[in-house]
């Protein structure tokens, strides 16, 4: 028997950790250890087989254990969770989704009856409403925003870096390398190289080349 543990985040949001460390400490209570991790960030809009999903339902066999930390990780919509469940019933894989204490296991014959399929449904429904709200929030909160005449992201035509002329100058006159800098700044390497090039910046006291 093999135990997977399948981590998804949609592109944009936070890394994989909070799922990892729920199915760890799951794990350990329940004295389970992790043989293969499946995980990936990508967009949630992308197809189950741009989410790795559909390799790992090839890869099971009967007798695995595939856990999740919770059920919206494996789709987008309600259908498309109920279907993979459905798959891993099927194949008589058992299956843990910790969040929302499911668990379909040998012991009840791999079927996922009225009440799973219930949960499942109710579940995915609530998570997705969650997702909507939280897009709402965010789209009202940068329509008050504009409305307030606040600049949103960077100036047309303009780099994320103006206005850091004198810092960059002062770094290059310690000698300091450009991936350092970019470090510092928090942004990456190229950005600060084209920034530099483009300012035709020059530690002070250097006349440009």
């Amino acid at each position: 028997m093999t135990t997977y543990a399948y981590v998804r985040v949609s592109s944009g949001g936070l890394d994989c950790d909070p799922q990892k460390l729920a199915i760890y400490d799951y794990c350990e209570r329940n004295k389970l250890s992790i043989d293969e991790w499946k995980e990936i960030t990508i967009s949630s809009r992308k197809t189950i087989k741009q989410q790795l999903i559909e390799e790992l339902l090839n890869e099971v066999q009967k007798g695995d254990l595939l856990i999740v930390a919770e059920l919206s990780r494996l789709g987008r919509s309600v259908g498309q969770v109920i279907s993979i469940v459905n798959e891993i019933v099927e194949k008589k894989v058992d299956f843990i989704a910790i969040k929302e204490n499911i668990k379909i296991t040998s012991e009840n014959g791999n079927k996922m009856d009225i009440a799973a399929k219930t949960m499942v449904m109710m579940f995915s429904l609530f998570a997705k409403i969650e997702r909507d709200l939280i897009s709402q929030r965010t789209k009202e909160g940068l329509a008050a925003a504009k409305k307030k005449g606040k600049q949103l992201g960077r100036p047309p035509g303009g780099s994320i870096l103006e206005g850091k002329e004198n810092f960059i100058r002062t770094e290059l006159g310690y000698k300091v390398s450009v991936s350092a800098i970019a470090r510092k700044l928090e942004v990456d390497r190229m950005t600060v190289k084209r920034f530099i090039k483009s300012k035709k910046l020059r530690p002070w006291g250097k006349r440009p080349e």
